[in-house]
């Protein structure tokens, strides 16, 4: 994946455990944490700057704040 790229990516909260999948070009991210407060997408940013490397800062939710489809961008 390259720097500074906006990708799609379904979100499936209440999970058994983290995780994250390719599905063609979204990436399917499974999460522990209920969609309340903001803490499911907190802990999407973390997995996230985990799974690419990159500080949090660089990860950013572009669009679908409160809906389980994002557009994330990578690298900001």
């Amino acid at each position: 994946m390259k720097r500074d790229e906006l990708i799609q990516v379904r979100v499936i909260p209440k999970a058994k455990k983290n995780n994250l999948k390719q599905e063609g070009n979204k990436l399917k991210v499974y999460l522990t944490a209920p969609p309340v407060e903001g803490k499911a997408n907190k802990l999407l940013v973390e997995l996230l700057a985990q799974h690419f490397k990159l500080k949090k800062s660089r990860i950013k939710i572009v669009k679908g704040e409160k809906s389980r489809d994002k557009l994330v961008r990578i690298g900001i």
